[in-house]
């Protein structure tokens, strides 16, 4: 069979490794179509044997075209608190055992010292990342760095010190290992008013893996009431309701030479979730299977 140069970029979701039985909800959301999965662990593995973990995945997917595009680790490993130490635990096994879900990447939060401004968070991202870069590299695994704000800022904040481009010079300069980089989405750039089409361009060698979720500014509001109101002037969307054309997204990413998935990240939309959040998930699929460029590829008769 001729290979599908569409799947280039596969379209995917985010499962939660730390549900009771992650192997079945995979199973039952796979007949919807999604090419690839992201299971991800909020903080620590919360006892999860991923040996075991890895088999039962492989076995839900079974013959099924469907690849394990990256697992995810959302904490912060930077501080010192009992859990945050667990963190960085979890980050060190999820690299040995990613081999075992197929999958060459591991990513998530960098962490940051709470409170702090950003900069005063470089040294512990050296002498943290530093050793965690050469352990993936040993095991040929690239690390991404969300660039989620958490809610932080230049000034403070609790998670993650990845959310900017200003962050991402003095990350890199900190740190050029080759194996580390972004997983990148439109979203958390919208949510700062930052137009996240010329950060693909310039930023594409250190695109490794990209989440699809969206957002919708809200400009009326941000006339009337600014942005620290009463009234939120930007919600996180899934994508298909938001603001980015992602075909746009797709193509710059294609032009740059991206090969990998986008994975939906749910659980954010204020209106397709809780009883909806599957079906917005499902519009989301679809749409970004049209902006790709379809579902299907028939190549021209030799």
């Amino acid at each position: 069979m001729m290979p599908n140069p569409l799947l280039d970029i596969r379209i995917g979701t985010m499962v939660r490794a730390n549900l009771d039985d992650p192997a079945a909800y995979i199973k039952a959301i796979l007949p919807l179509g999604f090419e690839s999965i992201q299971p991800f662990f909020w903080q620590t593995l919360g006892g999860k044997d991923l040996p075991r973990l890895a088999g039962q995945i492989r076995e839900a997917i079974g013959d099924a075209d469907v690849t394990v595009s990256s697992l995810g680790v959302f904490g912060n490993p930077l501080e010192g608190g009992d859990v945050d130490r667990g963190v960085l635990q979890a980050w060190e096994t999820v690299i040995d055992n990613a081999h075992l879900f197929g999958a060459s990447m591991v990513c998530g939060f960098t962490g940051r010292l709470r409170g702090k401004p950003l900069t005063d968070s470089l040294p512990r991202f050296r002498e943290v990342w530093g050793p965690l870069a050469r352990r993936a590299a040993d095991k040929g695994v690239r690390i991404a760095f969300e660039n989620c704000a958490m809610d932080g800022n230049w000034v403070a904040g609790d998670w993650n010190i990845a959310h900017n481009p200003d962050a991402w010079e003095l990350m890199f300069n900190e740190l050029p290992d080759d194996n580390l980089g972004l997983e990148w989405e439109p979203c958390h750039q919208l949510v700062y008013l930052i137009d996240p089409m010329p950060q693909i361009r310039k930023w594409a060698p250190r695109i490794f893996h990209v989440h699809g979720k969206d957002a919708t500014v809200r400009w009326d509001v941000i006339r009337e009431h600014g942005v620290f109101g009463r009234l939120p002037f930007v919600q996180m969307r899934t994508p298909g309701f938001g603001d980015s054309d992602w075909t746009r997204v797709i193509s710059e990413l294609r032009l740059a030479g991206y090969k990998g998935a986008i994975d939906v990240e749910g659980w954010h939309d204020p209106v397709y979730r809780g009883d909806l959040e599957i079906t917005g998930q499902a519009r989301a699929l679809e749409y970004l299977k049209l902006c790709r460029g379809g579902a299907s590829y028939l190549p021209n008769p030799a």
